[in-house]
């Protein structure tokens, strides 16, 4: 099954979970506010996509960090940190099928091409 990372009020994230509903696609919702991200799971993630892909540089989360923290995310260690502290700092949503990293972010024609099976089946 699909698990979904997010935040419920995200507009990109309620987007993405009307998509999956509206095609059928069953999945999974983790509430980072709620239930949080460990730092183990954020490690696996940017082995799999990336860190530079997992923090979301345009959020408005980021644009209130003081310059000088910002200027110290040069690597995965100190981006997972600040990720883990700030789970606003995640793009979203991050989609998961048997812990493989299968989308970050909505896009409708990517979700189409990477569902294809689920969605003739």
């Amino acid at each position: 099954m699909y698990k979904v990372y997010g935040i419920p009020n995200c507009d990109t994230v309620k987007k993405t979970l009307t998509w999956l509903k509206d095609h059928n696609i069953p999945f999974e919702f983790h509430n980072y506010k709620t239930e949080g991200i460990s730092a183990e799971k954020l490690k696996e993630w940017s082995k799999q996509v990336g860190w530079e892909v997992l923090l979301n540089k345009k959020s408005t989360t980021w644009k209130g960090i003081d310059p000088a923290v910002q200027a110290t995310v040069t690597s995965v260690k100190n981006a997972v940190s600040l990720m883990k502290e700030n789970t606003s700092l995640i793009k979203r949503p991050v989609i998961e099928l048997n812990n493989e990293v299968i989308s970050v972010g909505f896009d409708a024609a990517s979700y189409e091409e990477k569902f294809r099976s689920k969605l003739t089946a």
